[in-house]
């Protein structure tokens, strides 16, 4: 089929992509094709198993689903079932395991003895009251501020540095987000309602909701590359890096992106004991490990004597890496606001709206990607067919 036979042209596979396509396909019976540059579907969800042992590893690094949206919740088991799986994680500081986020069994270990919600409350006040937060020039004189120095230096200092490859002084203050203090001994990473992995795996999930006549998924096509090809008239949901799109006229914005080293032991069945620990002290060099057994111990078909860890390393982005998170510095906002003047006229002159994660330079949880392309679908795509309203480009924050 040439691309005058599509009604929409999806760039890209990922979780916003596909649900787009999705809600097209189904619900206003329209012809839709999604391409994507990689030789896979699924975007940085994509899955796979490693060869050796069978087990389910995230190739773009993990991702862990939770929502308190239940029009998503409902949306997604649409297409899987989902385990009972409840994040945890787990740092090591100078030798020393602790629950994060910081909660009580966090601050008693720290402490080297039990107190009581009331005590510890009044620990962290002491400590924290070194700095006013008001008068905080930095992450770490915010961090400080908030949570006291023993536990900033502890879990926050040296990881901080790693992740951004910069002293924690020279960083924003904005940049530390107020991460709660648990008084209880709730270490669940998440508090969201519902929470869960996908049974069979993401890139099951994925390939089920492009399952549809009505969509097609060409891989191993960039879009830039095909272009000039599509109509004009075709309705385009571009999910690429945005300023690329643009050609970098603005500037280039800046992303943080992570290195994976992933290695197969053949000694052990359990490396680490969890499925994320990670490592606070700034000699270690990467900031996590990743053990992917431990995200479906009910499958009983991995092996018992080996496992699958992956190592992850933080730094900035070139043009040619994969982006993960938005720097978001203030030379980054200013490009961003220009990008969005284009692209809403790009809406007016092209019909391409833009979404997700890349194309809106947000960072995105999964769930916070379905609701969004929901959301694009009903206000944005729906009616532009079912009513012939145009296309509205703009860009919610």
């Amino acid at each position: 089929m040439s691309f005058s036979d599509y009604d929409l042209v999806i760039v890209g596979s990922g979780f916003f992509g596909l649900t787009v396509a999705e809600r097209a396909a189904t619900q206003l019976d329209k012809r839709v094709l999604v391409l994507d540059r990689r030789g896979h579907i699924g975007g940085n969800a994509y899955s796979e198993a490693e060869p050796e042992t069978g087990i389910e590893v995230h190739r773009y690094g993990a991702h862990l689903f939770h929502t308190s949206n239940k029009r998503v919740w409902d949306y997604v088991n649409h297409f899987t079932d989902f385990t009972g799986y409840q994040h945890r994680v787990f740092t090591i500081h100078r030798g020393r395991v602790y629950p994060m986020p910081i909660n009580m069994a966090t601050i008693c270990e720290y402490a080297g003895r039990y107190m009581t919600p009331d005590e510890a409350r009044t620990w962290v006040a002491e400590q924290a009251s070194e700095i006013d937060s008001k008068d905080a020039k930095n992450f770490e004189e915010k961090g400080i501020s908030l949570i006291g120095r023993p536990l900033y230096e502890a879990f926050f200092r040296g990881y901080t540095a790693k992740q951004w490859q910069t002293d924690p002084k020279e960083l924003p203050a904005a940049t530390f987000s107020r991460l709660p203090v648990r008084y209880n001994f709730n270490n669940r990473y998440f508090n969201d309602t519902y929470e869960g992995l996908p049974v069979d795996g993401y890139t099951a999930w994925l390939e089920k909701m492009a399952d549809h006549p009505n969509i097609e998924v060409r891989l191993n096509t960039d879009y830039f590359d095909v272009r000039d090809d599509i109509p004009a008239a075709t309705p385009t949901v571009y999910t690429g890096p945005l300023d690329r799109y643009f050609d970098y006229s603005q500037g280039w914005l800046g992303w943080r992106t992570l290195d994976f080293e992933q290695e197969v032991l053949r000694t052990t069945g359990d490396f680490q004991g969890t499925s994320v620990m990670n490592y606070a002290d700034e000699d270690v060099p990467y900031t996590r490990i990743h053990e992917f057994r431990h995200f479906h111990p009910e499958r009983a078909n991995y092996p018992s004597d080996k496992t699958v860890i992956v190592r992850a390393f933080s730094r900035a982005a070139d043009k040619d890496d994969e982006p993960y998170y938005p720097i978001n510095t203030p030379e980054d906002r200013a490009k961003l606001e220009s990008y969005r003047e284009l692209a809403k006229a790009e809406a007016g002159t092209r019909n391409v709206l833009f979404g997700g994660r890349l194309g809106t330079y947000k960072y995105l949880d999964m769930h916070m990607a379905i609701g969004s392309a929901l959301s694009m679908f009903d206000n944005k795509i729906a009616p532009y067919f079912t009513e012939g309203r145009p296309l509205d480009g703009s860009v919610d924050d």
